[in-house]
């Protein structure tokens, strides 16, 4: 029987979510029909970090340079990165185009450092066939949308991970519409989640509240340390905890440090296994300006933890109905943070609203998103 062979290329510097999915997506499709052949493009170690994960789904890496490489790459803040990925995309252009003209893939699911893929589609012609898979809103200056728009007329499809995104990128013009559909992310793994929900807590912190993500602008959790700031003259017994690393992590300090909130609001970096953390939590609060869709709320939700988010776009707005499985409010608005605190503390108890979120993350497992991507790729 003839494998279908499926290369996943998502070079990334630091961890987030969107490596998690790779890893999920190529998982799924081989975990549920043998059929399926999927590796992942590990150029220069970027995925080592995940290796007991990859290793214990049985996924092949494709490995192109010593993997020593990675660690000399700068990849905080905004000027090293994107050296970093000037130099990714220059020693990656032959690599790549070698690896597909040879191995001839039958799809290449591209994620990251899209451009590069983008500019060989142009120069070369490749029997593969390319799939775009957006992960957050992309932001799109005059030349990237002319490459987008050039590149993206010999792409196979387009998906998004939510409804917003779907009708942002519609409205672009760049692609047929038709090549355009939603897909959701495979945030969660019921096996893999429940054994790591399984591992004690092994922080002693007591009626918390949990955030957690990268300390970028993004996550905006300045603005959160200053509402829950507020939050603590009226429950002063409260406390924040804020799981991950950044280069917000200083100015962040600094302000915890100089409003005498060391004992009630805690940087405790990044967690490798966040789940019990999330469990034991009275609630997880989601801060972000944006999020495409926010994987940690829908893995809140799992937990069966309470959820309190921005209204931000694109995935919140959509993944939590206010009042119905969880609270939104006005996204950087700490009035408006405060009012939807109180009643999150007022129905803590409330379980219809678990109920309704543990229905709704039901579209974001990996078997949901292994139905719809064979479908859409027309994988027989």
């Amino acid at each position: 029987m003839k494998k279908n062979k499926i290369f996943y290329w998502s070079p990334s510097l630091v961890n987030i979510a969107t490596n998690e999915a790779v890893i999920n997506s190529a998982y799924s499709l081989k975990r549920y029909d043998e059929t399926h052949d999927t590796s992942i493009i590990n150029f220069f170690g970027e995925f080592k970090r995940y290796k007991e994960n990859i290793d214990q789904k049985n996924i092949k890496l494709i490995n192109c340079y010593n993997q020593n490489i990675f660690k000399y790459f700068p990849r905080h803040g905004k000027i090293y990165s994107r050296i970093s990925f000037m130099i990714i995309f220059i020693l990656s252009f032959f690599p790549l185009k070698k690896l597909l003209k040879k191995q001839e893939p039958d799809f290449l699911i591209v994620q990251l450092i899209t451009s590069l893929p983008m500019l060989l589609l142009i120069i070369y012609n490749f029997k593969t066939k390319f799939v775009l898979r957006i992960s957050g809103l992309p932001k799109l200056n005059f030349f990237r949308k002319l490459l987008w728009r050039i590149a993206l007329k010999k792409f196979y499809l387009v998906t998004c991970p939510t409804k917003s995104t779907l009708e942002h990128i519609k409205s672009l013009n760049l692609i047929n519409p038709n090549k355009i559909k939603l897909l959701y992310d495979p945030v969660i793994s019921v096996k893999q989640i429940r054994q790591k929900l399984n591992k004690k807590n092994k922080f002693k912190f007591n009626n918390y509240f949990l955030a957690a993500g990268r300390l970028t602008k993004q996550k905006n959790f300045l603005f959160l340390i200053k509402a829950f700031q507020k939050i603590l003259t009226k429950h002063p017994q409260l406390n924040l905890i804020i799981a991950g690393e950044g280069e917000e992590r200083v100015v962040m300090e600094k302000y915890i440090y100089q409003n005498d909130l060391t004992k009630k609001i805690h940087l405790v970096g990044y967690i490798e296994n966040i789940f019990p953390l999330i469990r034991d939590a009275r609630a997880f609060i989601l801060s972000s300006l944006w999020e495409d869709p926010g994987f940690v709320i829908i893995e809140a939700a799992f937990c069966r933890t309470p959820i309190l988010s921005s209204n931000c776009f694109t995935g919140p707005r959509e993944i939590i109905k206010d009042n119905f499985n969880g609270f939104l409010f006005e996204s950087d608005d700490i009035a408006s943070f405060i009012e939807k605190f109180e009643k999150l503390i007022i129905v803590k108890n409330n379980h219809e609203i678990l109920l309704n979120n543990i229905k709704n993350i039901k579209k974001f497992t990996l078997f949901n998103h292994y139905k719809e991507f064979k479908e859409l790729i027309k994988i027989n």
